[in-house]
């Protein structure tokens, strides 16, 4: 029998995200249950180590077999992978899509985010202590100054996760290019 999980997705959208809007929305249009947490509210309001230990959790008790698919955008990426860090290998498919994966500055725009834990993914990578999950790959535009391609290619090469660089793209790989991805990959 098809584990009933096979058709949810579970879904961690980027800084203050909504889980039917947007990528949520182009999931449930192909058919799929979406769920997961919304970055915003209650959740938004926890500190960091619980709004990962609830992704953990969520993930252990909801979608830990090799049918599981999670797709997760800008900063929800971040919250996955810094769950992953607690957890072995995910046994699940993933989809990180404009993955942050540590600080960023902008100086034309004046403006930089530097995340809780910002050099905890890259450390335990490089130190070879990393949890990869068992199939993963990211996308990230080639001018997002939020996802720094070379950051998120830097990580992928250390941890093993293919890392594609989209061509004149930002943080907004638009709906083109995200919607046949996500054809692609949820068929395969």
């Amino acid at each position: 029998m098809e584990n009933p999980t096979a058709k949810t997705i579970y879904y961690l959208p980027g800084y203050g995200g909504q889980l039917a809007t947007g990528l949520g929305r182009a999931l449930m249009d192909r058919g799929f249950d979406v769920t997961g947490r919304e970055t915003r509210g209650d959740f938004r309001r926890l500190p960091f180590s619980e709004q990962i230990a609830a992704v953990t959790q969520d993930l252990k008790d909801h979608f830990w077999h090799g049918e599981a698919r999670v797709i997760c955008n800008s900063f929800g990426a971040y919250l996955f992978l810094h769950a992953q860090t607690q957890l072995p290998s995910f046994p699940g498919r993933v989809l990180l899509l404009s993955p942050i994966v540590g600080e960023f500055t902008n100086v034309q725009a004046r403006t930089s985010f530097s995340p809780p834990r910002p050099t905890r993914l890259k450390d335990l990578a490089e130190a070879g202590n990393f949890s990869v999950p068992r199939a993963c790959e990211m996308h990230v535009g080639e001018d997002d100054w939020q996802s720094i391609p070379s950051n998120v290619q830097a990580l992928g090469r250390v941890a093993g996760i293919p890392a594609t660089v989209v061509p004149s793209r930002g943080h907004d790989l638009g709906t083109d290019y995200v919607g046949t991805l996500l054809d692609r990959w949820l068929l395969s």
